[in-house]
């Protein structure tokens, strides 16, 4: 004998409904734990071939890639240990406003926004230096 009542004979008992829902594993975690911004691979390529050139010319030496929840950015530097020179800064909130894309100096002042990246990275076409003071 279980102590579990008997159905068939009309008795009832609570049932917790709670456990018997089925969730998509992968549908929980994005709504849960939104996937970060990147940068697509021709982004990058786009990006890397100015970073390359600058390293060339000895301007820059080292980046880093961020990938936050409302924006990608890849950081330029002269020296590891210092702040970033430029950020470049991928937010898809403003596509439909000023532009997805921007290039930031280490001032925090936007040198270039726009709609695509190739037409903001021109900004490093011009010879953009850091002034010490």
């Amino acid at each position: 004998m279980t102590d579990q009542p008997d159905l068939r004979h009309g008795e009832s008992r609570s049932v917790d409904n709670s456990s018997s829902v089925v969730v998509d594993l992968s549908e929980y975690k994005q709504s849960k734990d939104p996937l970060p911004v990147t940068f697509h691979r021709r982004e990058l390529d786009a990006i890397l071939w100015i970073y390359g050139r600058m390293v060339g010319e000895g301007e820059w030496r080292d980046y880093a890639i961020d990938h936050l929840k409302d924006r990608a950015v890849f950081s330029v530097f002269k020296r590891s240990g210092e702040m970033p020179l430029f950020r470049i800064e991928k937010n898809p909130k403003l596509a439909a406003k000023q532009g997805a894309y921007s290039v930031i100096n280490t001032n925090g002042m936007i040198l270039k926004r726009g709609h695509e990246l190739n037409q903001v990275l021109k900004v490093f076409d011009k010879v953009l230096k850091l002034v010490d003071k």
